[in-house]
């Protein structure tokens, strides 16, 4: 679902390596119980997500199930 929600309080990832040619970076917010916000640096655009959905997104992207092969 995507939505623009002015309660969350968007810290940048600590990978983020911004810069003025190239901005593209990844927010998070975690201030509001229960829900998981992510929004992209450009557009603004934001997801949310349930803090269980968030949990198994992390355990699946810290075992490499999204991994782009190269």
């Amino acid at each position: 679902m995507m939505t623009a929600v002015s309660e969350f309080e968007f810290r940048t990832s600590s990978a983020c390596r911004y810069n003025n040619n190239d901005s593209r970076c990844v927010e998070v917010a975690t201030n509001v119980s229960g829900k998981v916000a992510v929004r992209h640096t450009i557009t603004g655009r934001t997801a949310e997500f349930t803090a269980d959905e968030w949990t198994g997104f992390l355990s699946g992207a810290k075992l490499g199930e999204f991994d782009v092969p190269a």
